[in-house]
């Protein structure tokens, strides 16, 4: 090997470790406040591309206003800074349309000025294959393919990264555990970054890079092995809690 190729190796090396901690988002001093109340205070983190995080904490701990205040829909102090051009999709709560919803799946995804040929290639992704499905109606179809439909609509133009609140909400551990390989092969095959808020801990040690624990003021941030103990979660669940971790 001569000099150049040599250099080129560092180079490469060098290129492939910077894009290993690139960030794609900086959360810095951020705080959310309704009126005088504070519900997200002086929150700092940052998430890598490619980096899955997921957020925990209890009922009014501030979760879904910090996905709120990420996607500048609600006003905040402190600084939310994303990586340049980051493209970035949000997938709801389980929504429960009404069974007559006079709109079709295929509708549903041009309310995202989605095509035909869109749509369909984000429900492959989501393992839903049978063009037929495009005319279903939205009222009509079962939980665990409604959860589908709405992570593919999130997938619509090949976003950079996924906000997720609660996917799993009201889905059963059959149709949840689905939903989370589901994301894993998703993650995997597009090298997504995914903010995830979740109050299963076998989704944490099974999916999350990392944790961020939430109570309004930041509690715990880490991976799920260094930063979940009985402590920590003392700290965002109160006196008594007890978890099982569950093993893929």
């Amino acid at each position: 090997m001569d000099f150049q190729d040599n250099q080129n190796l560092i180079d490469n090396k060098e290129e492939k470790l910077l894009e290993s901690v690139e960030l794609i988002l900086e959360v810095k001093n951020l705080t959310v406040s309704f009126g005088e109340e504070k519900v997200v205070d002086n929150l700092s983190f940052n998430l890598k591309k490619g980096e899955n995080v997921a957020i925990m904490g209890p009922n009014g701990a501030g979760k879904t206003v910090l996905l709120k205040a990420l996607l500048d829909i609600l006003p905040y102090q402190g600084e939310i800074k994303w990586s340049e051009n980051a493209k970035i999709s949000y997938v709801p709560q389980k929504i429960l349309p009404e069974k007559n919803l006079p709109l079709s799946v295929e509708e549903f995804f041009k309310m995202k000025k989605a095509g035909r040929e869109q749509a369909k290639e984000a429900l492959a992704s989501v393992g839903i294959t049978d063009e037929r499905f495009l005319k279903k109606m939205i009222g009509t179809i079962s939980s665990g393919q409604l959860q589908r439909v709405l992570v593919a609509w999130g997938l619509v133009g090949n976003p950079d990264v996924l906000l997720f609140d609660e996917p799993t909400a009201g889905i059963d551990i059959g149709g949840e555990e689905t939903i989370f390989n589901l994301l894993n092969k998703i993650e995997k095959e597009r090298n997504l970054s995914i903010i995830l808020v979740t109050h299963d801990m076998s989704v944490v040690y099974g999916f999350a890079d990392s944790v961020l624990c939430l109570n309004k003021k930041l509690i715990c941030h880490g991976s799920p092995a260094e930063a979940l103990g009985q402590d920590s979660l003392k700290k965002i669940y109160g006196e008594g809690v007890t978890f099982y971790k569950h093993e893929h």
